[in-house]
């Protein structure tokens, strides 16, 4: 039995190589591994002894040779390849253990010129694992160093990898291979500026199971983009409490979502993907106070989203209520130990963007929506270019400062709800939400009714533009004193002379945040 050992990630090769040499397995190593099972110890064999050539191409081509692939594509059960095989002097390999070195991090950390990044990529790596994979009938490709335990047992256990975990590997090859292209492919299409090229690979690695899915009898799983830099949920470290459920882990994703996209510090308390309350403040604690404050009862049982670390006076007031989980970029020692009081409740971090990780190759930037056989795929709604000169007053009366103040934080806070969507807020707190009605004067009506007589001199924000002034009327019967909306309404004039005969204030920002 022969192995043919190439590996970027030297962890356990060491371990490997000796175990296969004890159990009898002739090792055949690439320059790199071959100097480092040496240095350890271990002997392998050298390429050239295979081959009979030198590496080639400034040192590109090495096991790109008939003695390599032909050793591992000629099939057992065919004695005139076999035939071939030994009239040419061609032993056959049994076992191929090759990973790769990832290509996003290496080019997104160092940001290098596209010729030197082009030069990074791996030709041979991946034509091993596939010629491997493709004889898995006979031959173990082994594409990570969590599986060397399973080789080394059934080596000594059985004598040979078993048709099982040969299979398996196999899968597991193909599946880092075609990763391993995608995210050259995302590369090459994001130097050309492809936001939508003809075919868009997406490279998911798999983070760990979820209790179930949606519903108790589905199954779910995470995954994590490969190629973004970290900051997401999916990047989120568990501190404490038990392992979300699916249904929270959507949940964790609009809290953190929201609650990332002020500067200031805020909190917001999630239930089913929207807000039930979001507020900025001086300072964390307070900002919780006033996001639990907009519907106590709602809150009960929801998730809480911080864009701060977490310091022991806001964590003792979380543990005062029940939560399912909370999610921050940080959390003190001593706010864990406060949290941990609450055993159940489940503590995630996300890890902050680092300097000099790797770049986004374009599909972070994307929102993707699953339908009937395929998928919708658009840009991300970032608002973050928002041109505040361009935002138009479109009313006799022009905003105070203050009412501009609460109007650019409720504008921010309903791009993050489900359409039709309405932000009441006041004093840079969300006093009454109305999201996913059927019609914008119904999610007025509910965020009203939620509001009560907060909606007071409050300020209103709307998604999209108002089509009947009704919904305008309805707000000022309220006590709202200020609105912001996208306009572009054929019946704009209607709601501004609506306005005006309220003595509303209202502002165009000319853009609409539809989220469905």
């Amino acid at each position: 039995m022969r192995a043919l050992l190439s590996v970027a990630d030297r962890d356990g090769i060491v371990e490997l190589g000796r175990e296969l040499v004890a159990l009898g397995v002739d090792l055949v190593a690439t320059e790199g591994t071959r100097d480092h099972l040496r240095a350890h110890g271990v002997e392998a064999a050298e390429l050239s002894e295979l081959t009979g050539v030198p590496a080639l191409a400034g040192g590109r081509v090495r096991t790109l040779h008939p003695a390599i692939h032909a050793g591992i594509l000629a099939r057992r059960d065919r004695p005139d390849e076999l035939t071939e095989l030994e009239e040419a002097g061609i032993g056959l390999i049994d076992i191929v253990v090759v990973n790769l070195r990832p290509f996003a991090p290496q080019v997104g950390s160092r940001a290098v010129p596209m010729e030197e990044a082009v030069g990074m990529i791996d030709t041979a790596g991946p034509a091993l694992l596939a010629a491997a994979a493709r004889s898995h009938f006979a031959v173990a490709a082994v594409p990570h160093p969590r599986h060397y335990p399973t080789i080394v047992a059934e080596i000594r256990d059985r004598g040979v990898v078993s048709a099982e975990t040969r299979r398996s590997l196999a899968a597991e090859s193909f599946a880092v291979v075609a990763a391993y292209h995608a995210e050259i492919a995302a590369y090459l299409n994001r130097v050309s500026g492809e936001t939508f090229p003809p075919h868009m690979a997406i490279v998911l690695e798999k983070v760990g199971d979820l209790p179930y899915g949606e519903n108790p009898h589905q199954s779910g799983a995470v995954y994590r983009e490969t190629t973004h830099r970290n900051g997401t949920l999916a990047d989120a470290r568990r501190l404490g409490g038990r392992l979300p459920s699916f249904n929270d882990m959507l949940d964790l994703d609009a809290a953190w979502r929201i609650a990332a996209d002020f500067a200031a510090p805020t909190a917001v308390i999630v239930r089913h993907t929207d807000p039930v309350g979001i507020a900025s403040a001086d300072d964390l604690v307070e900002a919780y106070r006033a996001a639990l404050q907009v519907d106590p009862t709602s809150s009960f049982g929801s998730i809480v989203g911080l864009n701060g670390e977490v310091d022991g006076p806001t964590a003792r007031e979380i543990v005062l209520n029940h939560f399912e989980a909370v999610v921050a970029p940080g959390y003190t020692d001593a706010a864990l130990a406060i949290l941990a009081q609450s055993p159940e409740l489940e503590i995630l971090a996300v890890p902050p963007n680092p300097v000099d990780g790797p770049l986004d190759y374009g599909i972070a930037a994307l929102d993707f929506k699953r339908i009937s056989g395929g998928a919708l795929i658009e840009t991300r709604d970032d608002d973050s270019d928002l041109d505040r000169s361009r935002i138009r007053v479109v009313t006799r009366r022009r905003p105070t400062l203050e009412e501009l103040t609460d109007l650019l934080f409720a504008w921010r806070a309903v791009r993050n709800v489900r359409s039709n969507a309405i932000v009441i807020a006041r004093n840079l707190v969300t006093v009454g939400i109305g999201a996913a009605q059927v019609s914008r004067l119904a999610a007025v009506e509910l965020a009203v009714h939620r509001a009560g007589d907060r909606a007071r001199s409050a300020v209103l924000a709307s998604d999209a533009y108002f089509p009947f002034p009704d919904a305008i009327a309805l707000a000022a019967q309220a006590g709202v004193t200020a609105v912001i909306q996208p306009g572009g309404s054929i019946r704009d004039e209607t709601a501004i002379e609506v306005a005006d005969r309220n003595h509303l204030a209202m502002v165009f920002t000319g853009r609409r945040h539809f989220r469905h």
